[in-house]
């Protein structure tokens, strides 16, 4: 008997709306979600994990698998957690809040291998993933939507709710933010609310922390220190969040950016500056490309601010910063730390032609990654070395750090 309406749009192929099906959970999914097969058929279930036999509602039908909800756990997990969460399993934030950290890690790692099998044609090995010092109270900056004020429902500021593209669930702390952000958030919610009458539409609320100073304007100018180094940034912009990691990754990057003899260093994507300006000092000269305008400034605010003189920055697309490169900066090493949809392929064509003599590859999409790795393979190189780290526990996301040397 089903417990509510079919809702409009449902495909009941293979199987009716809520029904009930026991599945072994065999694996996860690079989104964290559960993988069990029934009869073959692929079910996809969240906050659930391997070796555990649940009981699960289908929800949804796709071409090649159903989604579904846990409706009871009939065997648990001994990696099985408490989550420190209330909301964990209605807000969509976070996926692994229920399986032990070191086994996240490990999770992690397998599923950086999965992604260069699968998509890059390779079996390597991946090195353990690094953790972070923190596993809570660690992200400094924390996006919550709201939605168009209404008459008909309170006013939400919040996460999309899980399995919903449009739903948001409110919450008042979230355990992964740093503390500042937590005891900033009520009062910016409330600020928010008291002037919900001039708000046209949804959108999204901004807590900025740097150094325990919470920004909520997207355009206000703010600093984070790395090692030795300052970087200025607006808050809404991109810098990596989670800063309690971020020394470590940056120490990580320059050491295999220095491994060979390159003299100099080209960083496209270079966003404001992080890794090329902290690695200026190995570098006869380093050269960044940025297609912002905003981070192009910031790049070369930035430089001036730390006082490095052999840097400079081009604002432009990412596909033909080789056309502005003498062919005499030789040897050099190609940073690259593109968007999750990965590399341009133009970009990799003119990467190829201009034969740097490695590639040091940040990516937190292990899957463009692995796809854009292959074609650099193709194009004579190989892959020395893959490094996982966790800038976001609790949560399915990956940063990826790939070496590659030239072949000849």
């Amino acid at each position: 008997m089903m417990m509510n309406s079919t809702p409009k749009g449902f495909k009941p192929d293979p199987y009716p709306y809520h029904h009930i099906v026991d599945l072994n959970i065999e694996s996860l999914t690079n989104l964290g979600l559960g993988l069990g097969r029934d009869n073959g058929w692929v079910i996809q279930v969240p906050f659930v994990l391997p070796g555990e036999k649940i009981r699960a509602r289908i929800y949804r039908n796709h071409k090649n698998y159903s989604s579904a909800d846990c409706v009871s756990l009939l065997e648990s997990s001994p990696q099985r957690v408490n989550p420190s969460c209330e909301l964990f399993g209605e807000c969509g934030g976070c996926q692994y809040q229920h399986l032990h950290y070191e086994t996240q890690l490990k999770w992690k790692q397998k599923q950086v291998e999965d992604s260069f099998a699968r998509i890059g044609g390779v079996a390597l090995g991946v090195n353990e993933t690094i953790s972070s010092p923190r596993q809570y109270k660690y992200r400094s900056k924390l996006t919550p939507h709201f939605e168009k004020p209404s008459t008909k429902h309170p006013f939400k500021v919040g996460f999309l709710k899980q399995g919903t593209r449009r739903s948001i669930i409110d919450i008042n702390q979230c355990p992964i933010a740093t503390e500042a952000i937590n005891q900033a958030l009520p009062l910016a919610k409330q600020n928010l609310a008291n002037k919900k009458h001039t708000l046209k539409k949804g959108g999204t609320l901004l807590l900025r922390d740097t150094n325990g100073n919470i920004s909520t304007d997207s355009n206000e100018f703010v600093q984070e220190r790395v090692g030795n180094l300052t970087f200025q940034f607006r808050a809404g912009e991109f810098f990596q969040n989670n800063p309690f990691i971020l020394q470590k990754l940056v120490d990580y990057v320059l050491r295999q950016s220095c491994l060979g003899e390159a003299a100099f260093l080209i960083d496209a994507y270079c966003g404001s500056g992080l890794f090329g300006i902290s690695a200026a000092s190995h570098f006869k000269k380093v050269i960044g490309i940025e297609i912002s305008r905003e981070g192009f400034l910031g790049a070369q605010a930035n430089a001036e601010l730390n006082r490095i003189k052999n840097a400079e920055f081009i604002l432009g697309n990412a596909s033909s910063i080789f056309e502005t490169i003498d062919s005499t900066f030789q040897p050099c090493t190609l940073l690259v730390d593109p968007p999750r949809k990965g590399c341009d392929p133009d970009f990799l064509k003119q990467a190829l032609a201009f034969k740097p003599q490695s590639i040091v590859y940040i990516s937190c999409d292990p899957a463009t990654q692995a796809r854009d790795a292959k074609i650099l393979m193709e194009g004579g190189y190989c892959i020395t070395d893959i490094q996982p780290f966790d800038l976001f526990p609790q949560t399915r996301h990956i940063e990826s750090v790939v070496t590659m040397k030239r072949n000849f």
